[in-house]
């Protein structure tokens, strides 16, 4: 059984930083390309980034792109959500994700497992 488990976020001021960690368990983690979604109140969940399994890839939403990154540790099971010059349009509840295929490519794949979601506020 996967499990994932986010944490690191909180309350933070405008312009301000948070790093987001997911440690994730249960199939081998280095064989799995991992994402990060986000879901603000009455609004749907929408990609924020995602990471091939080798690291050597990223995708990044066009609205957090240059503020947000994404980065992953296989040794640690551990993938990273670097967040820059928050804004409060980035208030929403953070999850990451795993793919469902393994080796697969970075885009245009489905994702099985889910994390419960962290919270972040932006205060303006």
């Amino acid at each position: 059984q996967v499990q994932l488990v986010e944490s690191g976020g909180g309350l933070v001021q405008a312009g301000g930083s948070l790093r987001l960690s997911c440690a994730a368990s249960g199939r081998t983690f280095s064989s799995y390309g991992m994402g990060w979604f986000r879901q603000a109140p009455g609004k749907e969940r929408e990609f924020v980034a995602a990471i091939n399994w080798r690291g050597t890839s990223i995708n990044t939403a066009d609205s957090v792109k240059g503020r947000f990154t994404i980065s992953r540790d296989n040794a640690k099971n551990m993938v990273y959500l670097q967040m820059n010059s928050l804004k409060p349009e980035d208030t929403a509840v953070y999850y990451c994700a795993q793919q469902k295929r393994a080796w697969g490519p970075l885009t245009g794949v489905e994702y099985d497992y889910w994390g419960q979601g962290t919270q972040v506020t932006v205060s303006s």
